[in-house]
């Protein structure tokens, strides 16, 4: 069973639709869903956050409907979902809960299932207390310790313990994640991250651009292993392009820390090609989303293009388009508006580039040639000794061209 809360400035409308995704949610996690509720209050109980008797009356439908779930679509607390498990006599659960789980199956990477096992575990550690009925209380006085007692803090010892080795592993291979991107940094080609919302395409588009054999599912949250591929743009230019995890509303904060060592590629990209569900119930509100979750890994200040994807389907792509100048519409699966997605592209990285102004001796020719190779040379003129070129580099700035440059 599904619940939903509306608190203002929330609608009953974005409730309904947050709950639309939750039972996409719950569906991707292997489960049904047998009823919604929806309740409209001025702020959280804080106790149970619907009130004890909103509880009651969720325990009566819960037995109507022979749900033995409760979904919350926010988060509750470590207590409120105590409480609510002693009223309805079920499980009771949260939207942060469904994720976690669907992560957990779909991981398959060792780097993927020891960010999910992290996350998980960071999640149970403050709901360990109280749960199930073996655990007795400690008692005041000597002598009067409980077995339950002393298994409980064994429980978050051996959690504890696994946490910290977690954390030493993910390091390690964030270092090794490090050391690969220093060497793509070094060959000079520009890095292009693919962004946006679960099922908004993107695993579609790197294999329609790469041929990358990604796994592709009409489903939430399919890919989660972060893939790099080679891409020449139509001016010819190599470029990197990486698929990332998809984002979500109410993305759990535990997941965005665990997984910090991925996202990292996202921030030191040159480009972000954020990828956009045109038919979605509300693609500005996926936009909205995907962009608190750049705030929050701190990528926001990457340059950004927005592609307004499955415009085979969605009318509203042309739409959406027209209210965000700059943008583009295609369809990965078809692949129409493709071509024009790489040239937007090219146009810009070449945009992003400062251009440089370089004074090369007559006896370097071969310095000439190299800046004809590996930068876009805009204009060349000829002093009494020395060529005089106005280029812009791809990536990187002159790197070993400094020597050379007069002014930028």
């Amino acid at each position: 069973m599904l619940v939903g809360v509306t608190i203002p400035p929330e609608t009953v409308d974005d409730t309904e639709a947050h709950l639309d995704e939750l039972a996409l949610l719950v569906d991707t996690a292997g489960a049904d869903v047998a009823e919604r509720v929806l309740q409209r209050r001025e702020s959280p109980d804080p106790a149970t956050y619907i009130g004890k008797g909103k509880a009651d009356e969720l325990r009566q439908v819960s037995l109507e409907v022979d749900a033995d779930t409760v979904v919350f679509d926010d988060e509750l607390s470590p207590a409120q979902s105590r409480n609510l498990e002693k009223l309805l006599g079920r499980t009771a659960i949260d939207r942060t809960a469904v994720i976690l789980d669907i992560f957990a199956q779909n991981a398959r990477t060792q780097e993927g299932r020891a960010q999910v096992e992290l996350a998980l575990l960071r999640y149970r550690l403050p709901r360990l207390r109280g749960r199930g009925k073996a655990f007795s209380q400690q008692a005041g006085g000597i002598g009067t310790r409980g077995p339950g007692e002393t298994q409980l803090e064994v429980d978050r010892r051996r959690l504890l313990r696994r946490i910290t080795k977690l954390e030493s592993e993910l390091r390690d291979l964030s270092k090794t994640r490090r050391t690969q991107r220093k060497a793509r940094a070094r060959s000079g080609i520009p890095t292009i991250s693919l962004v946006g919302y679960t099922n908004a395409g993107k695993s579609t588009l790197l294999n329609r651009l790469t041929d990358a054999g990604v796994l592709v599912e009409d489903r939430l949250f399919a890919t989660l292993d972060p893939r790099t591929r080679r891409l020449d743009l139509p001016g010819g230019e190599p470029v990197l392009v990486n698929d990332t995890v998809g984002f979500v509303r109410k993305l759990p904060h535990q997941l965005v820390e665990a997984f910090q060592s991925t996202l990292e590629v996202v921030k030191e990209s040159d480009l972000l090609v954020h990828v956009v569900d045109s038919a979605a119930h509300d693609p500005n509100e996926q936009i909205a989303a995907v962009h608190a979750v750049l705030a929050e890994i701190g990528a926001d200040r990457v340059p950004e293009l927005l592609a307004f994807n499955k415009a085979d389907i969605a009318p509203e792509a042309k739409r959406l388009v027209d209210r965000h100048p700059g943008s583009v519409m295609l369809s990965a699966g078809t692949g129409d508006g493709v071509e024009h997605l790489l040239r937007t592209i090219g146009d810009r990285l070449r945009a992003l580039a400062p251009v440089v102004e370089l004074r090369v001796p007559y006896d370097r020719g071969d310095v000439v040639a190299a800046l004809h190779r590996e930068g876009e040379v805009l204009s060349e003129a000829h002093e009494p000794e020395a060529t005089v070129l106005r280029a812009r580099f791809r990536s990187g700035g002159p790197g070993r061209f400094e020597e050379f440059v007069v002014s930028s």
